[in-house]
């Protein structure tokens, strides 16, 4: 019987959360679409240091959100609303990018590849991203990109 329960409970707190699983683009793909826009080379980074920074901010996912309290980071990029999206909630947001921190959320990633390479040049680097700091500073990361 608590089996039961615990398969209806799981059921129903899957139903009454809010859905945050938007598209999981695959690592190849990802990769491809880091080549073509330019990734490669970009601010003394490899399409690896993106790809690794990519799986550790968002593990891939289009709509990925995580709420640090005043602020929020958004998209596959995690892209922070202090400073470079406007959510409408985050008290001083810089706006940076001079975007809505939702549009961040959908699948179409071209706006956060623009705001993501604007972080990137600014900061000469992937130093604003703790996800990169963290997990692929100074590490071997071939394996984020071979086979592909």
């Amino acid at each position: 019987k608590s089996v039961l329960f615990l398969g209806f409970l799981l059921a129903f707190l899957g139903l009454a959360l809010p859905v945050t699983q938007g598209k999981i683009i695959p690592r190849c793909e990802m990769v491809k679409i880091l080549r073509r826009h330019g990734f490669e080379g970009f601010e003394g980074k490899s399409v690896a240091d993106w790809m690794c920074l990519v799986k550790y901010e968002s593990g891939y996912n289009t709509k990925a959100y995580n709420n640090n309290g005043p602020s929020r980071d958004y998209g596959i990029f995690q892209i922070n609303s202090k400073y470079w999206c406007n959510d409408g909630r985050t008290p001083g947001s810089k706006d940076a990018c001079h975007i809505r921190c939702s549009k961040l959320q959908d699948d179409n990633i071209e706006d956060d590849i623009q705001c993501a390479k604007k972080i990137a040049r600014e900061a000469h680097g992937l130093t604003p991203w703790y996800g990169w700091k963290n997990h692929c500073q100074g590490r071997d990361l071939s394996s984020f990109v071979k086979g592909c």
